[in-house]
């Protein structure tokens, strides 16, 4: 009978034990994201505690890499953590957008996009590995430069208009010079022969400096060229400028009339760049790399390195930014799909 007792009491101990083991587990899942939620609150409250990767999708030398190594030692001091600038070129820059859009969320990983990747190449290839409306959240643009229409000397033409009435007199005539298929010199060409009504040659070089040098030895009459490209040679006299692509006067430039102000209501062709990171990146973590980047690109020292590189400075939030991004998406892909533009 007292074993039987006995028995019976380690059973009951034995269940109850048992029970409130349960009912703790079952607390711990009915809590789930809930009970997570303060520790990951905690880890973005402290990011960042270790080097972040900055993303580039170009090779070191151009305006990307430029701008990332001006800004990279200067945020890193404001938050506390090396940059690490890391270019991976390739693809269009296809490749480090891909990199970033598949990291890990945690805020350790930033792109620095370029509008190429994100609003031109979602119309240009077939098949990207990457969305950028979903595998994306924007934090701020940095910085953005227009281009330069400009002609050989040798023709008879000293502004916007005089070009259209040259180009409509001699249709397929004129050349123009662009850095290739699919990049944005490129598609200013093709913007511009649509909102003029135009028959312009395309001769595609393997990059921007070649395009130049195709333009100063006459085999094109006219190209959009950056402005640290092409403005030296303004300069000297070796090439006429005739307007700028942006909606405002670039502060490089400031004689040069806008194409929107020569006759061409709405034209804007301009190249940006700005940080990005993994969709599911917290807010805390955004809104802290907002606020330091824009810390950082209005630094004296920042701007006029900048300037050197005909950037002009640009500031705005995660939502405008997204929206520039969703509306020149949309005005890149109908004019891509209306010329039959391909870069794959």
């Amino acid at each position: 009978m007292n074993f039987a007792i006995t028995a019976e009491g380690a059973l009951l101990r034995r269940s109850r034990n048992g029970l409130a083991r349960a009912a703790a587990a079952l607390s711990l899942l009915w809590a789930g994201p809930l009970a997570m939620a303060p520790a990951h609150a905690a880890d973005d409250a402290k990011w960042p505690t270790r080097p972040i990767r900055l993303v580039l999708p170009f090779p070191p030398g151009g305006g990307t890499d430029t701008l990332a190594r001006i800004m990279a030692p200067k945020l890193g001091d404001l938050l506390g953590q090396p940059i690490v600038v890391d270019n991976r070129a390739g693809a269009s820059g296809n490749i480090a957008t891909d990199i970033v859009a598949k990291a890990e969320p945690d805020g350790y990983t930033v792109l620095m996009g370029f509008n190429t990747a994100l609003t031109m190449n979602p119309s240009l290839f077939k098949n990207l590995p990457f969305n950028v409306q979903r595998d994306f959240k924007p934090v701020t643009m940095l910085a953005s430069a227009q281009y330069v229409l400009v002609v050989n000397p040798s023709l008879p033409v000293h502004s916007v208009q005089d070009l259209i009435a040259l180009a409509k007199a001699k249709p397929g005539q004129l050349n123009y010079s662009s850095s290739g298929p699919g990049s944005p010199l490129h598609l200013a060409g093709e913007l511009f022969k649509a909102r003029t009504g135009t028959d312009i040659a395309h001769i595609p070089y393997k990059g921007g400096g070649p395009a130049t040098i195709g333009l100063l030895g006459g085999q094109a009459q006219l190209m959009f060229g950056s402005v640290s490209a092409v403005m030296p040679h303004v300069k000297e006299g070796k090439l006429r400028a005739l307007a700028v692509t942006g909606m405002k006067r670039s502060d490089v430039a400031p004689e040069l009339p806008t194409l929107d102000q020569s006759g061409l209501p709405g034209f804007n062709v301009t190249s940006w760049y700005g940080f990005l990171v993994p969709a599911k990146t917290s807010d805390a973590i955004v809104a802290k790399l907002e606020a330091a980047a824009h810390k950082v690109i209005q630094l004296p020292e920042v701007r006029d390195a900048m300037a050197k590189q005909g950037l002009e400075l640009s500031i705005d939030t995660p939502q405008e930014f997204a929206e520039t991004i969703k509306t020149e998406t949309a005005t890149w892909a109908d004019l891509i799909h209306k010329m039959n533009i391909h870069a794959d």
